[in-house]
């Protein structure tokens, strides 16, 4: 006889998946996971027929298809000369399996296009997804709120490393930030920025090209450099606002973060 569930631990359960963004099964009903390994460790415990080796199938390898949608991408970015050609290129472009996923719509950017300040996240969520315009969801608020209070309203211009939101809110693979990159850095080229605030570990990551975990990297400086090496622009991670709604306690050091930038963004240019 299975013990009783406790209601109250469920409704709990689904409480913290809600707020880590969860909004999807794989699954209508429940697959008891230990029941299945046990059965397969039976399995293999006993003797089979010995295993024929299968036919090597020729099929084009995955690398070679982000690279193809890499150049694509590449392309169709350095055509664009101003940002309203480019959030028309993202749209159109259908590299990306992001976009074939479940996504309503591209979701580019927003803010002024001569901004001091470039945030990039890391992808768009469902409300983003909804509304077409990144950070507009609850962490979005937070970010506009805490940006109001360091003085840094309609100066920041902000956007994602990529334009599609993921299934079931994933953070994006290294492959799919890599395809919607050539896009990303036409818009820091576009806005030509002071320096870059990296909001999250994707972006952190991603950006950087670092895998250092982004309680590593928040709070210190670091150089973004183009693909091309011709740009360089300095750059701070700082924790993602969707993190500090699930660790209050944290907002104490993204406020640090915002303090730090604010005031290197106000800091009068050296002459040359």
């Amino acid at each position: 006889m299975s013990p009783a569930v406790d209601p109250r631990a469920v409704e709990s359960l689904l409480a913290f998946w809600a707020d880590a963004g969860v909004d999807a099964t794989y699954s209508e009903v429940p697959i008891d996971r230990l029941a299945e390994g046990a059965a397969l460790l039976r399995a293999r415990s006993q003797p089979g027929p010995a295993a024929v080796a299968p036919r090597p199938v020729m099929v084009a390898s995955s690398s070679t298809k982000v690279s193809e949608a890499i150049a694509e991408a590449q392309a169709a970015a350095a055509a664009c000369q101003d940002l309203d050609a480019l959030a028309a290129a993202i749209s159109a472009f259908d590299g990306c399996p992001l976009k074939t996923q479940g996504a309503r719509q591209a979701v580019v950017s927003r803010g002024p296009a001569d901004a001091p300040l470039m945030i990039i996240g890391e992808c768009p969520g469902p409300d983003e997804d909804a509304q077409g315009q990144p950070f507009v969801g609850r962490a979005g608020q937070l970010l506009d709120r805490m940006l109001k209070a360091a003085g840094l309203t309609d100066r920041v211009f902000i956007t994602n490393t990529v334009f599609w939101r993921p299934p079931g809110n994933r953070t994006p693979t290294p492959q799919e930030q890599a395809i919607c990159a050539p896009f990303l850095e036409r818009a820091i080229a576009l806005v030509n920025p002071r320096m870059l605030l990296l909001v999250g570990g994707a972006s952190a990551k991603a950006l950087l090209r670092r895998d250092d975990g982004i309680l590593t990297l928040r709070g210190r400086w670091f150089e973004w450099t183009s693909a091309d090496g011709n740009r360089e622009l300095p750059a701070l991670p700082t924790l993602h606002p969707a993190f500090l709604i699930r660790q209050p306690a944290a907002k104490k050091k993204a406020w640090q973060d915002l303090l730090t930038l604010s005031e290197r963004l106000d800091r009068p240019a050296r002459p040359n």
